[in-house]
């Protein structure tokens, strides 16, 4: 898999200009939703490179995670002439940067994109790594392959027109390198000052954050073994999210996985000794700063059968990544149904369910 070049950027106009440079192309083309049609393109504008860009609006959301938009993506594409020497941009957050790879990826059986990430999740997570896809049948990203962009431009200037919800879900995948990579990382993202929040510090975090990830995609672009670090909290969090769904109040993907993080690391204390007052204080993080997902015993055999579901598993049996320690990880730990209910309970109890 080759590699992608990520780019923290000065000046978005001269970066997205030499991306470009680097992918000549036939027809240029710019994936954007109803939000960052309305929110950035203004902003993209003024790049002279985008003047013949053909511009390609879906709806906004993971509902649009479809294979009815990603069908209508090709159609525009097909419509407008796309050949195997076009280059899509897309300007977006994790929907957006997964949907247009996949569209790029399998469209004339593959084309350059460069991804332009609107929003902190797709900064630090879904635009770089290589995985593209759509969600089907009710279940998560089913349907996708790895196919990296060739250039991700990251420019934090575009979060401040984030939402405090949005910019919290892109934090706790943040979060998540911060405990898989080194104590000192994990304690200046518990300290940072989310309130008032500083631009030019976020960049420089973004920055290592993004890092933390290309380095463990580096080592391994196709999940096969360490890969599997950048599960933490995933494992459930997904199932908080399937199960979110399910009920029809769907929550935030980030969300999910810092729920996702306060029952993996109760485990990971478990069954790997993770200290106790390094999980109490992640916790105590999370509780603060995301609210709880409420939910009962009677829905433990629900969650149960959709962590079952996880792509990550092997033969039916549900692989999760535990951390000893912070930056001590340990891949495709297992354990039995007890302890996993278990699990929830001790996440009822510490979020006061």
């Amino acid at each position: 898999m080759s590699k992608q070049e990520v780019i923290l950027c000065k000046n978005l106009e001269l970066s997205l200009g030499q991306a470009i440079e680097k992918c000549p192309y036939d027809r240029l083309f710019i994936l954007t939703d109803e939000h960052t049609h309305r929110l950035c393109m203004p902003q993209m504008k003024e790049v002279s490179y985008l003047k013949d860009a053909i511009e390609i609006t879906i709806g906004a959301g993971d509902i649009h995670k479809t294979l009815e938009t990603l069908a209508s993506v090709w159609q525009v594409l097909s419509d407008k002439g796309a050949t195997r020497h076009s280059l899509l941009i897309n300007l977006g957050g994790g929907m957006i940067t997964d949907l247009g790879g996949f569209a790029a990826a399998t469209f004339k059986r593959g084309f350059s994109y460069i991804n332009v990430p609107t929003t902190l999740l797709a900064m630090v997570d879904a635009s770089v790594g290589g995985k593209t896809g759509i969600n089907f049948n009710g279940l998560k990203n089913e349907i996708g392959v790895f196919a990296p962009a060739n250039s991700v431009l990251i420019e934090t200037e575009f979060l401040r027109s984030l939402d405090t919800q949005n910019f919290f879900s892109g934090y706790a995948e943040m979060l998540k390198h911060g405990l898989i990579s080194n104590t000192s990382h994990w304690t200046e993202l518990l300290n940072f000052n989310t309130e008032s929040i500083d631009y030019n510090y976020l960049k420089q975090l973004v920055g290592q954050s993004v890092q933390v990830k290309e380095n463990i995609v580096e080592q391994d672009p196709f999940e096969h073994g360490i890969r599997k670090a950048l599960n933490l909290g995933h494992t459930v969090g997904h199932a908080f999210e399937s199960l979110a769904l399910a009920e029809n109040r769907p929550v935030l993907h980030g969300y999910a996985v810092a729920w996702g993080i306060v029952c993996e690391l109760y485990l990971s204390h478990l069954k790997a000794g993770f200290p106790k007052d390094k999980m109490r204080q992640t916790i105590q993080f999370i509780k603060e700063n995301y609210g709880i997902f409420a939910f009962d015993c009677k829905q433990y055999e629900q969650l149960y059968a959709f962590m079952l579901h996880d792509k990550k598993n092997k033969a039916g049996i549900i692989n999760f990544t535990l951390l000893k320690d912070i930056g001590d990880i340990s891949i495709n730990q297992t354990t039995d149904k007890d302890l996993i209910f278990e699990m929830f309970d001790f996440y009822r109890e510490c979020m006061g369910i």
